[in-house]
């Protein structure tokens, strides 16, 4: 099996058509448990997400904010593996049909083996890799190799990025770009705000990508007020919370597959 790339560009062309934004969800690989993981993606999409990241899980996780930290934790004290975060991505794939790619930081890839990550990526029915540590100039080996297997290579912007860095990193990336909404890390917040729409505007004067936003969208207000300027809205600490929160894990299913819903209205202007 190839690489997803073409599912991936397809459903955001589909929602764009639509004259909405695309409602990406972003869940970690075996929290709260491997199957757990599993069944919170399905119900994720089951609300309404259009593509799903799964977090590969570190133990020095530089972007992520204290929700996801304690999530990843969680995931790699109860001995979860690349092999594992691989299962994830097949099982949800092949349940839903839908585009499903890994968020991970370089560390992991680079001791596992380029080669190996993406075709094992690829086999799963994966759609991309996120990867918010690598640097563009230190990408080229990556981007042959995911490029061969038909798996997108989705880069971070921020609003610290210079309009020439922009372009170099757009440049080199396919399936969307990844605007980092405001400097620092992970975490819902009160307001996404003017930051993220000025990044957007500068980061799509360099590309045709479609730009999604993340870090700090957690309701439907917010992922309305993403959506008029984004091509995507990422969520990622809001749904990890909800898992967190529940007291137990039927309990945090209905809550990510309920909170999707709202999001998935908000995307569409109908919340």
């Amino acid at each position: 099996m190839s690489g997803n790339i073409r599912l991936l560009d397809e459903t955001l062309a589909a929602a764009k058509s639509e004259g909405r934004s695309a409602l990406i969800a972003y869940l970690p690989a075996g929290f709260p448990t491997v199957d757990g993981g599993i069944a919170a993606i399905k119900a994720v999409f089951d609300g309404g997400a259009d593509v799903v990241e799964v977090g590969l899980p570190h133990s020095d996780p530089v972007l992520d904010g204290p929700v996801i930290q304690t999530a990843d934790d969680i995931a790699l004290k109860a001995g979860l593996k690349i092999a594992d975060v691989m299962r994830t991505v097949r099982e949800a794939y092949e349940a839903t049909g839908k585009p499903v790619l890994v968020m991970t930081y370089w560390n992991p890839i680079d001791r596992y083996g380029i080669e190996r990550f993406t075709a094992e990526l690829a086999e799963a029915g994966g759609a991309g890799c996120i990867l918010p540590d690598l640097p563009v100039q230190e990408s080229t080996t990556w981007r042959e190799h995911a490029e061969k297997q038909g798996l997108a290579t989705v880069f971070v912007v921020a609003p610290s990025s210079k309009d020439e860095r922009l372009a170099t990193i757009t440049s080199a990336g396919s399936g969307f770009v990844y605007a980092a909404s405001l400097m620092g890390v992970t975490g819902t917040r009160e307001s996404v705000g003017e930051q993220a729409q000025e990044l957007v505007r500068r980061t799509k004067a360099t590309t045709d990508l479609p730009v999604c936003v993340g870090l700090g969208v957690s309701n439907a207000r917010q992922a309305a007020e993403v959506a008029g300027f984004a091509d995507g809205v990422i969520v990622g600490s809001a749904f990890v919370q909800r898992l967190l929160d529940a007291p137990d894990e039927a309990a945090g299913l209905d809550a990510v597959r309920e909170l999707a819903g709202d999001l998935a209205k908000g995307v569409r202007g109908s919340a």
